[in-house]
Parts: structure tokens; sequence; C-alpha cells
């Protein structure tokens, strides 16, 4: 690997923990990054090319494939983009021209949504009243009688959990530039996603109509970044416009069907139906409400779809002008109705023959996510010193959050004192404020331990801690918050018991049998009694009996369970002071 001004020569595929080190970053900084574009990753985990160039746009520097693995790759897979893998096995005879899908990407207030607002407030068919009816995440304008569909929002969610996953919605990439501010870290993050994905750019140089516009500085500084503008005689498309002043938005259009001509981008109609979800959503009145974007194939109603883990028989199809529709051909967006569970942006859809079909995919998929699940296994103070003897883990990675800065630096000073024994102790992340996502998913893809000092989790973070399979210790006091690393550290800690409520019954009536004493005959009024459980014997507000459930009958019967609404004979281990209307509570210690 070797580096050349801004350039930096990467393999294939390298390991976190050495890309940190060759752009000379911390490697927690480059997990937070990876975390940001939806990829959760490891300090030893190895990364794709792809994913490494993304990162590393982030700190100013363009990847470049090291010139062997560059050339496997490219007899390995030909540098096809992801619609031709799609319809790859289609007849080519059975190929037609389809519209473009394009997305619109750029830095922060470079007039992205401004652009499109300007695009679909010129050019979307006329004659809706109020406009677009229904927001579905896309639509389509006409220009010369062809059709461009649009992916609705920038920076959409759909692109990201597609670029993700290695795969992309769109067939091209609109770069907004602002043509008086000009290449900033965000747009370079945008170039260097359209890249990976290898979707070709066009560059919108936009707000042209202010007084401190400078193009040509602009396009200088594409030109730097290998997008050379077409007039400079490099390969680019850069258009001038004005979102404001709806200037140059006939030329982009124009520019947009010359690139995809260039590109041949074709779909069978008449092939297997596959495609993408740009969005989705539960809505209380009509269930599942799912955008699907047709990239082959046509989609029909009545078509039993799977998209990821949802499935089922779709009952209603619309435009983007919530006009109910048969049926939808190649980059068509449309809203449908009647799969059984939200899908996920990004995930692919195709249409199966039965239901028996879909339940048949979907449960293997639910196997694999269930899998994958079990092998997250939770990091916990308790299990830590099970897992050092076992050779599982050498180190405790943990996540350090406190309310006052006052307060962090003695506890990570405190904290690295405990090192260095059998087990290390890592801090990954330290500074103050209550815990929340990002917390989360740095600790679940370090396999880490968050530490909270007068903090506390927010619901999102918790729900997600749950979900990940994230340990967050909360603390009021230094010195107890040491005490627990410390003794986990040496093996020590004990594991935390929790009481488990089964069941409470009223007592009834009371009966003398000679083989038990007194026995309570009780009605289960509320979950279930089991025998060998704990049990808890209330008077009023007074606890009189704490201690084994020693025997258990129903109707002259021994049973090692009793149900809510049964009536059952309970006895107590040497205890005979019961009494009509006394409540019992049934629980186990776990």
């Amino acid at each position: 690997m070797s580096s050349n001004g801004n350039k930096l020569e990467l393999p294939a595929s390298i390991v976190i923990r050495d890309l940190a080190q060759k752009i000379e970053k911390s490697p927690i900084d480059l997990i937070k990054k990876l975390m940001t574009n939806g990829v959760m990753a490891t300090i030893n985990q190895t990364v794709d090319f792809d994913t490494a160039a993304i990162v590393v746009a982030e700190y100013g520097f363009e990847a470049v494939l090291e010139a062997a693995d560059e050339a496997a790759i490219k007899e390995e897979a030909g540098e096809v983009p992801l619609w031709r893998q799609m319809i790859a096995g289609e007849d080519e005879a059975q190929l037609k021209p389809r519209p473009p899908v394009v997305t619109i990407l750029g830095h922060v207030d470079h007039g992205k949504t401004s652009l499109l607002d300007a695009i679909r407030s010129t050019e979307v068919a006329v004659g809706e009243a109020g406009g677009i009816t229904q927001h579905i995440g896309a639509y389509q304008v006409e220009k010369k009688g062809r059709l461009i569909t649009f992916l609705d929002t920038p920076g959409h969610a759909a692109f990201t959990q597609m670029r993700a996953r290695g795969a992309q919605g769109a067939d091209i990439v609109v770069l907004v530039v602002a043509a008086d501010d000009g290449i900033m870290p965000q747009t370079r993050e945008a170039i260097a996603h359209a890249k990976a994905a290898r979707v070709p750019i066009m560059v919108a140089l936009n707000k042209i109509d202010k007084p401190n516009a400078n193009p040509d500085r602009v396009k200088q500084q594409l030109a730097e970044l290998e997008l050379v503008p077409d007039d400079w005689g490099g390969s680019t498309m850069v258009v001038l416009v004005s979102a404001k002043q709806k200037q140059g938005i006939d030329d982009l259009l124009e520019g947009i069907l010359l690139v995809a001509d260039s590109n041949g981008i074709k779909a069978n109609p008449n092939g297997k139906v596959i495609g993408t979800v740009i969005e989705a959503e539960l809505d209380k009145s009509k269930g599942v409400l799912a955008t699907l974007l047709v990239q082959n194939g046509t989609l029909e109603a009545g078509d039993v779809v799977v998209a990821g883990t949802a499935y089922g028989k779709l009952r209603a199809i619309t435009d983007y002008k919530s006009k109910s529709i048969k049926k939808a051909g190649p980059s068509t967006p449309v809203a449908v109705m009647g799969l059984s569970d939200v899908p996920s942006a990004g995930d692919i859809f195709q249409v199966v023959k039965t239901d028996k079909e879909a339940r048949i995919l979907v449960a293997g998929r639910l196997e694999a996510i269930k899998t994958q699940a079990q092998a997250r296994k939770k990091v916990s103070l308790e299990d830590l010193f099970a897992n050092v003897q076992a050779g599982e883990a050498k180190e405790l990675n943990l996540i350090i959050k406190a309310d006052v800065q006052g307060s962090l630096d003695p506890i990570v000073n405190e904290l690295n004192k405990l090192g260095g024994g059998e087990i290390g102790l890592h801090i990954l992340h330290a500074e103050t404020g209550n815990i929340g996502n990002n917390d989360v998913m740095l600790a679940s893809a370090s396999k880490a331990i968050i530490i909270g000092f007068n903090v506390q989790a927010d619901v999102d973070g918790r729900r997600l801690a749950e979900k990940e399979g994230v340990d967050i210790r909360l603390y009021e006091i230094i010195y107890r918050m040491t005490e627990d690393i410390e003794k986990a550290l040496k093996g020590m800690l004990e594991p935390k018991l929790v009481e488990k409520t089964l069941g409470r019954a009223q007592v009834l009536q009371v009966f003398t049998a000679s083989k038990f004493g007194r026995v309570a005959g009780c009605k289960v009024t509320d979950g279930e009694l089991k025998r060998g459980a704990k049990v808890r014997l209330y008077r009023g507000t007074d606890t009189i009996y704490e201690g084994d459930l020693s025997s258990l009958r129903h109707e002259k019967e021994d049973v090692k369970e009793i149900r809510q609404g049964f009536e059952c004979g309970v006895g107590f281990k040497s205890f005979n002071d019961i009494q009509p209307g006394d409540m019992l509570m049934c629980y186990i210690v776990e």
C-alpha cells in the first residue's frame, strides 16, 4: 500500500486497524464513521475496498485500488453496474430501454431539496390538485416524451442502506455543488459513495445566480477529484443551474437522458420481477404501506411479493399521483398494500409464484437472522471472567459517559489504573452526556460495555441496547463503579439475582391433613403456581411466610403446576399459621 498526495492505494480488502494506521486516525473514529454509513464493524474486522473508500474520503483521501487487485476485480466482475447484475440470465433480445433512476446527493445547504422542488414543480404532469397528493419517496417527470424517475429525498435512507449492502437503486447520481461554496466534506463523501457503487456522476452546479458564484473554481476542484468537466475535455457532465430561479432545469433533464443513453440502461419487462424497497411504514388504517421501485419485469396487483422478511399478496398498487394502477414496469415507483410486515429501506424484493414459496423463503431468512443474533452474544461484566477462562476474551472494552468533564477525567484515570492484569482494559470512547444510539452502536460493533456516571440512557438507546445485546451500567458513586470493574477483571463479580413473579393466589379455606399438616385451599388469580418454586404469604401488607412451596395438589392428585382460574391445595414447609383471606405470591429467582 502506498499513498500519493491525497490518493491512497488500498487492496481489495483491509483490516480496520490497518486502515486506521494507514491514514493515521483512531480505529474508533473509523468505526464510528462506518456506523454512520450503516456498516457495523469491529477493529479486527476486514472491510472491502468500496467500504474503505467511503470512509477515507471523509478524511480527504481518494482511494484507488492497488494495480494487482484492480486487474483481478475487473476480470472477475467486469465492473458491471447493479442493474446489469439484476437482469443476469435475461434474454438479450427481450431487453428494452427503461427510464433512468436518479438520486441527488451533495453537501448540506448546497440546494439538493430546492433542486428537487424545482424539477417537480416545472416538470411533473400538470392538472393535479395541490400537486402530488401522496408522498411515496419517489416520482417521475417527463422530458421529450421520455420518463425520468427521481428518488425523492436527497441522501435518501434507501440509498444509504443499499450502499451498505453493496447495492444501489439509482442508475445516475446528480451531485449538487454550490457555485459560491465549492467542494465540501459531504461532497467528497457523496463522490466516494457514487464511485464505490460504480454509478455515473453528473454535476449540477447550483446557485449560479449568486454574485460570488465561481463556476471555474468549482470545476478545478472537480477535476482534482477526477471528475473532469466535459467542456474541459473530460467525461463528467457539468450543468449550470439555479434552483431558486429555476434556470438550467431543462438542460439538466436533457443531460440525464444523454447519460442514460450512453450507458444503455435496459430491462426485460416480461422477465423476472425484481426491485428495491424505497421506504415503508405501518399505517393504522391501511396496514403496511411500502414504496417499491421495479427494476426488472412487470409488477401486477395480486402478485405474491417477498421483501426481506416481509411477504404478502399485493392488494393494491398506486403510482406517485395516488392513482390506482393494475401493473408497473421497470423503473416505476409504486406504493403497495398487502405485505405482512414492514420491510427495510434497501431490501431487494422479488415476485414468487405462491404463498407457500414465500413463507418458505422468509422462514429461511428468519432462521438465518436468529442464528446471527445468537452468535452475537451479549458481553457483560458477569460473564467476562468465564470468557477469559475459556480463552474467548483477552480484554474488556469500555465506553464511558459522564455528566461533566470534571467527573469524566478522574473516572478515566481510575479505570486506566485497573488495566495491565490478565485481562486488558481498553477505553474506546469517553465523553460527557447521556447514553444514546451512537454509543450503543459503537459498543455493539466493538463488543464493549457502556459505563454511565450520573447520566441516563435515553429511551431509544435502551431499546437498541436490548436488541443488540449491549450491557449498560449506571453508577452514582465512582468507587462502586471501579470496584465492580475490578471484581470483573479478577473474576469475582457476583451475578445479579432477579426475582420473577410466576403467579398469585388467594387462600379460600384451610384444611388439616395428617401427612402435610395445615393445607391452604387456594384459587389462582393470576399466572400459575409451580411446585418447588419460592412462595411468599401475605396477610394484609405483612409478609408472614417466605420459603419453598413444598406440596401442590389438585383434586387429590399431586401436580407440578396449576394455572389461573383453578383451585388447589398448597402446603408450606414447617409452617401452619394460615388463614382464609391470606394472599400468596409464587416466584423464582434467576
